[in-house]
Order: structure tokens, then C-alpha cells, then sequence
């Protein structure tokens, strides 16, 4: 568990699969994401989060507002799915509803996941990579410091050729 001035990053419950479920089905959220997931693919993500935390000791936190104990999202490291170029690579994301966006909860959760994959797990760097037209999550990577590394960019081989998000842009970050 993580604590922020706002936050509290947890490993998911059961009572908290609802939100999660909510969140994978929301088309603003899951745009940029490849689209919704039925419950039943978000259930197998889940288990993915849940079964790297069992693993590995990291994972996607459940990101709950320390003021009402709201789900907000998720955010965390996790290695590269198998199906990108990059795989294995530790990877940092986030999803936020939407009604958090701009208030800088990604931001925050993301300087203390980077912290700790720093501090306790001793990670070299942490790749992060998203669409060049998620421009939400590029001014993320900016104000956490992250360099913007073209030479690593790479195409998302199960996106079709045609869609605009097939293309990634790769950030990095170091201690």
C-alpha cells in the first residue's frame, strides 16, 4: 500500500471488482485503451494485476480518494503485455474516471508508483508509452519528468494498420 496527500493505492478487493467493471466499460476511459471490455475480459485483466502483485510484488493499485473511499481508478507498474514489442519492459499506466480528470490524481499516484518503483522494488527505469493523440497522458508524463524517447517509439501489432492508435510513443523515466 502507497498513501498520498489524496490517495491511497491498494491492491484490488472483491468488493471493488463493481468499479472496476465500471471503469473498463466507460467509452471515454477505455478510448484510448482499445475500447470497453465485457466484464468477463475485464475480470481477466484483473487477474493478470492480481497474479503480478502475487509474483512479481507490483502491480496496478487500486487508487481509492482518502476522503470518501472512492474508487477513482488504477495505477501502477506492470511488465509489458506479451503481445507489444516492448514486452516485459516494467510499464507504468493509469486509468481515472472521468469526473477526476484535470484535477491531477494521475499525476499524484503516478509520482508515488514511480517512487516506489524506485525506492522499494530498485527498477532502473520505468517505460511508459501511449498514443501520439492522447495528449492527456503525454502532459501526465511531462510534468512527472519523463523523457520522451522517439527512438524506442513502436507500432501496436494488434491494432489494424489503419487505426491512429496503432502508433505508441515511448517516455521514459529514471531515479
Amino acid at each position: 500500500m502507497i498513501e498520498t496527500e489524496r490517495l491511497i493505492l491498494r491492491r484490488w478487493r472483491d468488493d471493488d471488482r463493481p468499479a472496476f467493471h465500471a471503469i473498463c466499460a466507460d467509452p471515454q476511459v477505455m478510448d484510448w485503451l482499445g475500447g470497453v471490455l465485457p466484464p468477463h475480459e475485464a475480470d481477466a485483466r484483473l487477474a493478470r494485476v492480481e497474479e503480478t502483485f502475487d509474483r512479481l510484488g507490483y502491480g496496478r493499485f487500486c487508487l481509492e480518494r482518502r476522503s470518501d473511499g472512492r474508487v477513482l481508478g488504477w495505477c501502477g507498474v506492470m511488465p509489458a503485455h506479451e503481445s507489444q514489442p516492448v514486452a516485459g519492459t516494467p510499464e507504468i499506466g493509469w486509468r481515472l474516471i472521468p469526473e477526476t480528470w484535470g484535477q491531477g490524481y494521475a499525476t499524484e499516484a503516478a509520482a508515488a508508483v514511480l517512487a516506489d518503483a524506485f525506492g522499494r522494488l530498485g527498477m532502473a527505469e520505468v517505460w511508459a508509452y501511449t498514443s501520439p493523440h492522447n495528449v492527456r497522458s503525454q502532459a501526465v508524463m511531462q510534468r512527472l519528468g519523463l523523457a520522451r524517447r522517439p527512438d524506442l517509439d513502436f507500432e501496436n501489432p494488434s491494432a489494424p494498420t489503419d487505426d491512429p492508435f496503432r502508433p505508441a510513443w515511448v517516455w521514459l523515466a529514471t531515479p
